[in-house]
C-alpha cells in the first residue's frame, strides 16, 4: 500500500531499501517530510519490522532498568507515534504496528498491563483501516478481561468510551448512545460535575444524541453542563 510513496527510498533505521531479514518493503504513515506544508528533511520512511523492533527495544530497556511509568509510557508511544515528527501513525501503518505490538506481547500473562495495552493498540489499528467489526471483537475481549480481573472504575469507563465509538462507526447508534450515557453517569459519580473528564463525557453523550436527532435531550444535558463548565473553565 505504501510502495508508490516510498519508491527509491531507504529505511531511516536500517538504511536499507529492502529489509535484509524479512524482504519487506518500506512504509510511510506519518507527517515526516511535510510538516505544515514545509519540507522538514525527515523522511519517516521505514520497514514495519524496524519500527516494531525499535519500539520493542525501547520498552524492554525501560522495564529492565525500572525507569518508571513516565519513561515507559513515552517509549511505549513508539508503537503508535513517529519518533521523528511525533505524529500518530495512520492507516495501514497503524494497523500493521498494532498487529506487531500484539504479536510481541501475546505470550505475557493475562494480568500483565502491557499485554492489555497491546490489545488496545491492535483494536485502534483495526479501526484505523475501517475494520470495525474486527476492532469490536478485540475491544470486547479487552473489556471482558478488565472486568474479570477487577480493573479500576476509571479504566472501565475509558474502555466503555472506546466501545461506544466503535459501535457508532458500525452504525449501532442507539447502543453507542446508551454506553455514552453510562460513561457520563459513571464519570459524574466518580469525579463530580466539575471534573474535566465529566465535561468530556457530557460532550460525547450529547454528540451521540445528536446522531439520533434527539435534540431535546441534548439541550437538557447541556443546560446542566454548560454553567458548571463556565465556572470551572472560565
Amino acid at each position: 500500500a505504501c510502495a508508490e510513496d516510498t519508491k527509491g527510498q531507504t529505511c531511516y533505521i536500517c538504511l536499507e531499501a529492502v529489509h535484509p531479514r524479512t524482504g519487506e518493503g518500506l512504509v510511510r504513515g506519518c507527517a515526516c517530510g511535510d510538516r505544515d506544508g514545509v519540507a522538514s528533511g525527515r523522511t519517516g520512511i521505514a520497514h514495519v519490522s524496524c519500527l516494531a523492533e525499535q519500539a520493542k527495544t525501547l520498552c524492554s530497556e525501560a522495564e529492565e532498568n525500572i525507569l518508571g511509568v513516565e519513561a515507559f509510557n513515552s517509549r511505549w508511544a513508539r508503537w503508535s507515534t513517529c519518533g521523528l515528527c511525533e505524529q500518530s501513525y495512520h492507516g495501514v501503518v497503524r494497523c500493521a504496528l498494532g498487529w506487531a505490538c500484539w504479536k510481541t506481547h501475546v505470550g505475557r500473562p493475562e494480568r500483565d498491563q502491557t499485554r492489555r495495552m497491546a490489545m488496545t493498540l491492535l483494536g485502534n489499528g483495526l479501526s484505523a483501516v475501517d475494520h470495525h467489526e474486527e476492532a469490536l471483537s478485540v475491544e470486547e475481549a479487552v473489556f471482558s478481561m478488565m472486568r474479570r480481573l477487577g480493573a479500576g472504575k476509571d479504566d472501565i469507563l475509558t474502555m466503555q468510551g472506546i466501545l461506544a465509538i466503535t459501535y457508532q462507526s458500525l452504525g449501532r447508534l442507539e447502543e453507542a448512545s446508551q454506553i455514552q450515557r453510562d460513561v457520563y453517569s459513571g464519570r459524574m459519580q466518580l469525579h463530580g460535575e466539575k471534573h474535566a473528564s465529566t465535561h468530556l463525557a457530557a460532550l460525547n453523550y450529547t454528540s451521540s444524541l445528536v446522531h439520533l436527532q434527539r435534540y431535546q435531550e441534548v439541550k437538557s444535558v447541556l443546560r446542566k453542563t454548560m454553567p458548571v463548565a463556565r465556572r470551572v473553565l472560565g
